[in-house]
């Protein structure tokens, strides 16, 4: 079984920043893609930003040169820098994995965390 737990969320006033943490655990071979996904009242669920095993990104244009994904492979963590935030960020930040388990990949989902900025 994989488990991702999240933590860094949190209210903050606009213009300010936040640093949202995604670890795995449980018995796996390796990660390859990680994740932030993003998910506001009333609308779908959509990506923020991913990072490959090898560390290539990419980003939603809503967050392009505000937001910074990373990732430890030995902590086999992810994290996502958020600057100058606004109030349209506000949403529940889900982090996901693709994990792999012996000869399977498996998309695993982090509980969520809330990030509220104010105006």
């Amino acid at each position: 079984q994989v488990q991702l737990v999240e933590s860094g969320g949190g209210l903050v006033q606009a213009g300010g920043s936040l640093r949202l943490s995604c670890a795995a655990s449980g018995s796996f071979f390796s990660i390859n893609d990680m994740g932030w996904y993003r998910q506001a009242p009333g609308k779908q669920r959509e990506l923020v930003a991913r990072i490959t095993s090898d560390r290539s990104t990419n980003y939603a244009d809503s967050v392009k040169g505000r937001f910074t994904i990373s990732r430890d492979n030995a902590k086999n963590t992810v994290y996502l820098q958020m600057n100058s935030l606004t109030p349209e960020d506000t949403a529940v930040y889900y982090c996901k994995a693709r994990v792999r388990v012996i000869i399977a990949t498996t998309d695993y989902w982090g509980q969520g965390t809330q990030v509220t900025v104010s105006s």
